[in-house]
């Protein structure tokens, strides 16, 4: 697993969204995800969101993802 296909997962299961992804080993990642839909949502509702973009790879071929979730007002954008 690469951030580049992570990012591309979490982008197109959350349309609008804006991942930057990171990591280095293959399986230990850390991604900054800013968008609309995380609006009023508590931060473990927005996990989950992200991964629900992921499905079955948390877990497996993804080992950690560590999440900082923010809406573009959040992220100043």
């Amino acid at each position: 697993m690469n951030p580049d296909i992570i990012r591309t997962l979490i982008e197109q299961g959350l349309p609008g969204a804006n991942a930057d992804v990171r990591g280095d080993d293959g399986v230990h990642f850390e991604a900054t995800v800013v968008a609309e839909a995380f609006r009023g949502k508590l931060p473990l509702a927005r996990h989950r969101m992200v991964y629900a973009t992921l499905g079955e790879r948390m877990g497996g071929e993804i080992h950690a993802l560590a999440l900082k979730t923010l809406t573009p007002d959040e992220a100043g954008r």
